[in-house]
């Protein structure tokens, strides 16, 4: 005995005004939209061509049919990207739905009118929705930068392992000229070498000159994230200033954060919503009277490794508030695991605040400089004293890194070393 899955029927008796909601499922080259109406009552579907064209007829044939009010599109981030521009430009509001799991599509079927039909559904119950990302500003353009860095930065640590690979196995005579050296040093001696290019049945010729190729082309990965980090530099100061100021935060792990929350950041509706975003939201694993949380696998793993970065800079340079917190709760028998995860999350809160409150700049340290400079105290000694390094505190002191703590532990000290003004 077979059985098959049947599309569900279809009616078109409502007027044209009637409010509707749509469900796309999308794929590499065709998308296919389902159109139901409030009560979940299927009114029409068809299948489109996954391009500008399509992205047209799509939009023509959801005003046909009367008042469009939500449309759930199926991998915003991948194959929807371009159809949720196209409706966002169109005035139509997008739901992200997340694709079905496989314990559902196994109860239900699967095919492209069925997943158009359950995107739609999903819309109506608002369940598994989301408000995606435009991408179509700024962080759609570092996006794309950071995917180029990833690759780069495989290729350029694959290079290196190759390189220690056949230093291993070479001859001798090989082993020994460059045995010495090692790291950036290594790579920059190699890439001097003037093995010749003539054929050479000579392992130590050949030797020497992959060890010259792969220097080469290591050299050529660290020039290309050179640039990238220059470009993403400029973008995170040009879209939002203020993540550059927490402590912690460079240009790539700015660049990741904004990427996680979109160029439209606003879509976040609270704090909670982006710890889960970026997996440092702590979920219940509680059992009878058992109470306790296990850490979150889930959300943007690289959004997740941004702030892990943070929290070990934050430990390794040893910043006040952060080893203060860490303390008292290592007095409160908390594991350092169990630290580190509320760290994480407590950087969330601070990175969402500046997601949504970006400043147009960062005023930090001029006024700080001019008094520094008005009792003759040298910055290298203030550093010094402060205990910080001398680039931390010029940074600060030129204004292109606000570093608040720094700023009032410098106040601070000055106004300890300043004479006391005579009436």
């Amino acid at each position: 005995m077979t059985s098959m899955t049947l599309d569900p029927p279809l009616t078109n008796l409502l007027s044209p005004a009637a409010e509707l909601v749509a469900g796309v499922d999308t794929h590499k080259n065709t998308h296919h939209v389902a159109i139901l109406d409030l009560v979940g009552r299927p009114v029409a579907d068809r299948e489109f061509r996954a391009d500008g064209r399509g992205y047209a007829q799509v939009i023509r044939f959801l005003h046909e049919h009367g008042d469009v009010t939500r449309v759930g599109v199926e991998g915003t981030g991948s194959y929807g990207a371009g159809l949720s521009r196209a409706l966002n430009a169109a005035g139509l509001t997008v739901v992200e739905v997340a694709r079905q799991d496989r314990q559902a599509r196994r109860r239900r079927g699967k095919s492209a009118p069925l997943d158009a039909h359950q995107a739609a559904v999903a819309v109506l119950a608002g369940t598994d929705t989301a408000i995606p990302k435009s991408g179509d500003g700024a962080v759609e353009s570092m996006r794309i930068l950071l995917a180029e860095r990833r690759s780069a930065a495989k290729a350029r640590a694959q290079v290196m392992n190759q390189i220690h690979a056949l230093l291993i196995t070479a001859p001798e005579l090989v082993r020994q000229a460059f045995r010495a050296l090692s790291g950036q040093r290594l790579v920059n001696t190699l890439a001097r070498t003037r093995p010749g290019s003539e054929a050479s049945a000579d392992p130590a010729v050949v030797a020497r000159q992959t060890l010259r190729r792969f220097a080469v082309r290591q050299l050529t990965m660290q020039a290309e994230i050179d640039l990238i980090e220059q470009q993403l530099d400029l973008l995170v100061r040009q879209v939002n200033p203020t993540l550059l100021s927490l402590s912690g935060v460079g240009p790539v792990t700015a660049a990741t954060l904004l990427v996680a929350a979109g160029d439209n950041p606003d879509r976040l509706g609270s704090r909670a919503s982006f710890a889960a975003l970026a997996g440092v939201a702590p979920i219940p694993a509680s059992s009878g009277q058992r109470t306790r949380h296990r850490l979150s696998r889930g959300g943007n793993r690289h959004a997740n490794a941004a702030l892990h970065r943070i929290v070990l800079l934050r430990i390794r340079h040893r910043e006040p508030r952060t080893m203060a917190y860490f303390e008292r709760r290592r007095a409160e028998q908390l594991t350092d695991r169990d630290i580190m995860r509320c760290l994480k999350r407590h950087v969330a809160n601070e990175v969402y605040a500046a997601l949504l409150n970006p400043a147009a700049d960062n005023p930090a340290g001029r006024e700080l400089r001019a008094h520094r400079q008005a009792i003759g105290i040298p910055i290298s000694v203030l550093a010094a004293s402060l205990g910080v390094p001398y680039q931390r505190l010029r940074r600060l002191e030129i204004g292109t890194r606000a570093d608040p703590e720094l700023e009032r532990r410098a106040t601070i000290a000055l106004d300890a070393i300043s004479p006391p003004q005579t009436a």
